[in-house]
């Protein structure tokens, strides 16, 4: 499985709310990410569903700033 491939498959949570935008950002931005994007990704990827869920619906605010960008970034798509 190619690299991006594998970062897709990691997109699916369980959860329709959190597959949709990440896979949403999967098929948008991540083609064009740099290489330090795709890293804050992949860190977010590595986050438990709940504080994923927390940080994307906006209940609580990540204390790294990379992810605070790339997560209001990956909300956006929502809707």
């Amino acid at each position: 499985m190619s690299d991006v491939g594998h970062t897709l498959w990691r997109c699916r949570r369980g959860t329709r709310e959190l597959d949709e935008l990440l896979e949403r950002y999967m098929r948008r931005d991540y083609p064009g990410a740099g290489e330090v994007e795709r890293a804050v990704f992949e860190r977010i990827l590595d986050l438990p569903d709940p504080v994923l869920t927390d940080y994307l619906f906006g209940y609580v605010e990540p204390a790294d700033p990379e992810v605070v960008r790339l997560v209001e970034r990956i909300a956006s798509l929502h809707g």
